[in-house]
């Protein structure tokens, strides 16, 4: 996360904050270290919420075990407790009984936030975006990872994928919009039959009037982000934050100056692809010669 702000519970409406669907024994453990750790230095919770900077309603839902430490929250304990090094390395490890099984550690955080955002912007040029992916593609990305996933991890990546995109369907009325490269539906990954399930699904899934796909043609002379993949979200409290990832990890971008410059790179590429008509298409023509 960068250093210009911090995204904690008043960015997330009250209940989804706190309220963790079956909590994994790793959550439970990690709250009753954190606890044990801020009982021996001698903080009541209050005390401790205040030098965290974090709600004393936050802190008991952690330590209980009903929510995901905010790495912010993490960092900030260490620093208070000693700096032990204790509860940065047991939060890598530490998942939701259900949804963040199959979800790379960087990448929970933005995933709470995109199930409360008012609005979701995404622009890709290196794969479809996992809300857009059919099984059989996704399913292909996986295989395709380095060191191989045994056939359990390979299965709960995929599922997780499937279960993020539940939001879609669930969330009619919040706008999602994706700009992504030409290129990346050209792509084979998989076979021509996985390719061919591939734009038939995100035809489906961009339908919808609350969805909204743009392809960026492969002879734009024109390109506004050419610095790589970005995701922008709006919280329900009207702040924006954004998302950049690379290979092997991710960092969320809540520094109000650089997310404004990021969003005029979407709204200015926005302008640079093809409009969604235009846009399906296109992929109704890669659909047809396959």
């Amino acid at each position: 996360m960068t250093g210009g702000g911090v995204v904690d519970d008043e960015d997330m409406p009250g209940g989804e904050a706190d309220r963790e669907p079956d909590p994994s024994d790793s959550l439970r453990t990690f709250g009753a270290v954190m606890q044990a750790l801020r009982e021996h230095a001698g903080y009541s919770r209050t005390e401790f919420a205040d030098l965290v900077r974090f709600s004393k309603h936050t802190v008991e839902s952690v330590e209980l075990g009903r929510r995901m430490p905010d790495v912010a929250l993490v960092e900030r304990s260490e620093e208070a407790l000693g700096n032990t090094g204790a509860l940065r390395k047991s939060s890598r490890y530490v998942t939701r009984g259900r949804g963040d099984v199959g979800l790379a550690a960087w990448f929970r955080q933005w995933a709470r936030l995109e199930r409360v955002a008012v609005s979701l912007c995404t622009y890709e040029c290196r794969l479809v975006p996992g809300l857009l992916q059919a099984e059989e593609y996704a399913r292909a990305l996986f295989e395709n990872r380095i060191p191989l996933l045994t056939d359990e991890q390979l299965e709960a990546q995929v599922a997780a994928r499937l279960d993020r995109q539940r939001m879609l369907l669930e969330r009619p009325t919040v706008p999602f919009h994706f700009i992504v490269e030409e290129a990346v539906f050209r792509r084979r990954l998989g076979g021509r039959d996985v390719q061919r399930c591939q734009l038939d699904y995100v035809l489906e899934r961009t339908a919808p009037r609350n969805v909204t796909l743009q392809v960026m043609p492969v002879d734009a002379e024109f390109h506004a982000c050419m610095d790589g993949p970005v995701r922008l979200l709006e919280t329900p409290k009207g702040r924006r934050l954004a998302y950049s990832e690379g290979q092997e990890n991710g960092r969320l971008i809540s520094d109000p100056k650089e997310v404004s410059l990021l969003c005029q790179r979407y709204d200015t590429l926005r302008s640079q692809a093809l409009n969604p008509k235009d846009s399906r298409g296109l992929l109704e023509r890669l659909r047809g010669e396959l």
